[in-house]
């Protein structure tokens, strides 16, 4: 197969074990990266909340806004992944190329837009999330420092997925590891002082995490210049507007699809609010626990995104939902074991958060329920990778928008609230809305009405 041109031949066909061997290859890489983003960023907290706990929250309103950033910038990573895959898989190197050129431009466009925004902006968005005066100073400065450069956020989501499109998932997650742990060094001297560099306090965190992500554009780009498949040239860094708008149109129900899923976790948060402080820290803790499973599919998705749209580009489309099915399956076995560690563990490593019997409890129940949605959970995010590499990216978009707002967020009222069932009728409900986008995204593909690839996007 030709997932990544540097690593294996091409060939024809292969037979099912190399296919789920080439699955393997692609995602642990994945899986990595994701493993060391969720622990490094435990860390960076705890750095930030040894100045105070105003510091954690300006972090936390910043992040907050930053992730309709990455909500935006993600969706174009996920387009150019698309876009690469095809064109390699179809061994057409040099329109991969020219995509991947106009997808760092519309990043750069995009990154400096959203700086300037933050720039004028900075103090009323953070207004809107009705912080108080205290939290609203060191939120700007710690906003102003991270988000005005945001080409730099943007920049790396693209070109790392330009070499994930391209069959190498192994670089992305060096230079994540590389800066996440450079990023730690950084925030240590920064924030607290070292030597002759005096601390700098939050500021000094902000400016780490700037620091870091030059690092981590900087390595990207010299990777990708080493790609044996992947040649830029100076005609194709002209504005291509056709290439631009079928990233964008690409691009954007992902986007949307994320926004969504925020939207629809204010208004479920704010049914969990009513049960009480200590129904939803236990509700918190219980998904920064679960956070660790989403390392598994996501994995498995961003494998599946990559095989699919190299299959489909090479006009092998019993590959593809070969590749779909692989992907899917053991990430399914993968996060029954997670299940089985939530069901008998999850109680006792809540205790690590919290002394509250009560809390503990119902972190307990929580991660017990949650137990019983992990291989549902794995179908929906890795099958939305496959919906993703045939292109069709609105689909998910759709069941997204009714799952959370049309199921979660109604039986968490109904069942958490109405029939008293607080913290496990939350989580029930969770379950309900997976659920429901796992059988309509399954159904789907297995009636062949999943692939939305026009012949002119590939030959373009």
């Amino acid at each position: 197969m030709f997932f990544n041109s540097k690593n294996i031949n091409t060939v024809n066909s292969i037979s099912t074990k190399e296919k789920v061997k080439i699955t393997l290859i692609l995602a642990m890489p994945a899986v990595i990266e994701n493993f060391f983003q969720t622990i490094l960023g435990f860390v960076d907290t705890l750095f930030v909340s040894k100045i105070s706990l105003t510091a954690v929250s300006a972090v936390g309103v910043t992040n907050a806004i930053l992730a309709v950033y990455i909500a935006v910038f993600m969706s174009l990573g996920v387009a150019v992944n698309i876009r690469v895959a095809n064109y390699v898989g179809a061994k057409e190197y040099t329109k991969a190329s020219r995509i991947a050129q106009q997808a760092i431009i519309l990043a750069a466009i995009v990154g400096v837009a959203f700086g300037i925004i933050t720039l004028f902006f900075a103090s009323p968005l953070l207004q809107l999330m009705g912080v108080e005066e205290s939290v609203l100073e060191q939120g700007t400065l710690y906003f102003r420092i991270v988000a005005i450069p945001s080409v730099l956020i943007s920049i790396m989501f693209v070109l790392s997925s330009i070499l994930r499109g391209d069959g190498d998932t192994k670089t992305p997650m060096k230079v994540t590891i590389g800066i996440n742990l450079l990023n730690i060094a950084l925030d240590y001297i920064l924030i607290f002082g070292f030597l002759f560099i005096p601390a700098l306090g939050l500021a000094g965190a902000a400016i780490a995490t700037v620091i870091s992500r030059l690092i981590g554009a900087l390595a990207l780009i010299l990777y990708l210049k080493r790609s044996k498949t992947l040649n830029f040239i100076k005609k194709n860094w002209k504005f291509h507007r056709s290439q631009q708008w079928d990233l964008l149109t690409l691009g954007s129900p992902v986007a949307a699809e994320r926004l969504v899923m925020r939207i629809g976790q204010v208004l479920y948060f704010g049914f969990v609010v009513i049960l009480g402080t200590n129904t939803f820290a236990a509700h918190q803790i219980a998904g920064s626990i679960e956070i660790f499973s989403y390392m598994i599919a996501n994995g498995f998705a961003t494998a599946a995104t990559i095989l699919v749209g190299q299959s489909l580009g090479a006009n092998q489309y019993s590959d593809a939902k070969q590749y779909a099915k692989i992907a899917t399956l053991l990430g399914i076995g993968l996060m029954t074991m997670v299940g089985f560690f939530l069901f008998f563990l999850g109680g006792w490593v809540g205790s690590f958060f919290t002394d509250k019997p009560d809390v503990i409890q119902e972190i307990q129940i929580a991660l017990q329920i949650d137990a019983f949605i992990q291989p549902i959970l794995a179908v929906v995010l890795i099958l939305t990778g496959v919906f993703n590499g045939g292109s069709n990216t609105k689909y998910p978009m759709y069941i997204t928008a009714i799952g959370i707002w049309g199921i979660r967020t109604v039986f968490v009222y109904l069942l958490g609230i109405t029939l008293g069932l607080g913290i496990a009728g939350v989580w029930i409900a969770i379950g309900l809305d997976n659920l429901f986008r796992a059988i309509l995204l399954w159904y789907r593909f297995k009636k062949d009405n999943w692939v939305k690839m026009e012949p002119s996007q590939i030959s373009a």
